[in-house]
């Protein structure tokens, strides 16, 4: 069975760099039209979700769902915080089919095609333990905010090692609060063995992806506590028992 999974991740990922270039000519496109009447890129970023959800969709032994996708907004600002265990998140976390801003790491960036589309959507990346990086990080979030672009964070602000709800980083919880948007907490189940951290092999997924109600920060007293609030909320919508909320680290990303 191991040899079959390894031939089939090899030609699946021939055939997913083939589809890049097409996709991307296709993105450019969009864009070029799209941008008179559309600055904030909503065209390009669902197009994105399409090309990101159809590595899914194609993939006979993946298999994916969304609930509560109507607590998303079409417009109007908001910090969409989601648990973060596998690469594939990202590409689940596509299928919502919403406009909103990812905040990505900057490695990411440089990738061919990847980072390309990471640019042309004006998605904010952010490097790693890099002070400068994180303050510029932070004014291109708060630019999105007051457009009423949603920003979509992972809060853990790396993938978890073993599986289970890592402590959140309070970064996109202080944005929420210093804007006065919602905080949509979002629960990602199922990702965790279909791409592992290290390897390129494929295993089976079910995925299910959970949108959970908003949080006002209004009803908080501090970021702290909104943040404790999403942690319990999506670590209960995961069934884990829930340890720390709080890391003492950058703010989050992918």
């Amino acid at each position: 069975m191991r040899g079959v999974l390894t031939a089939f991740a090899a030609l699946y990922w021939i055939f997913a760099v083939l589809i890049m270039p097409p996709l991307w000519i296709l993105a450019l496109l969009i864009h070029v039209l799209a941008w008179p009447f559309d600055r904030r890129r909503v065209a390009l970023h669902l197009f994105g979700g399409f090309w990101g959800s159809l590595y899914v969709w194609l993939n006979p032994i993946w298999r994916f769902r969304v609930t509560g996708r109507e607590h998303l907004p079409w417009k109007g600002a908001a910090v969409i915080v989601a648990n973060h265990a596998s690469l594939v998140d990202i590409l689940v976390l596509y299928g919502l089919f919403r406009p909103f801003k990812w905040v990505s790491k900057a490695e990411l960036g440089r990738v061919p095609f990847v980072g390309w589309m990471l640019w042309l959507n004006d998605y904010v990346l952010v490097k790693r333990g890099d002070r400068e990086s994180i303050k510029h990080m932070l004014e291109h979030c708060r630019r999105h905010l007051a457009a009423g672009s949603p920003l979509l964070m992972f809060p853990e602000g790396t993938r978890t090692p073993d599986g289970r709800l890592q402590p959140f980083k309070e970064g996109g919880f202080k944005l929420a609060a210093e804007h006065g948007v919602p905080v949509i907490p979002v629960a990602v189940a199922g990702t965790f063995d279909a791409l592992p951290k290290t390897g390129l092999v494929f295993g089976r997924m079910d995925c299910r992806v959970t949108v959970l109600p908003p949080l006002d920060p209004a009803r908080f007293a501090t970021p702290g506590a909104l943040r404790d609030a999403a942690h319990a909320a999506i670590g209960a919508a995961l069934g884990q028992a829930q340890g720390p909320a709080a890391a003492d680290a950058a703010p989050a990303r992918s």
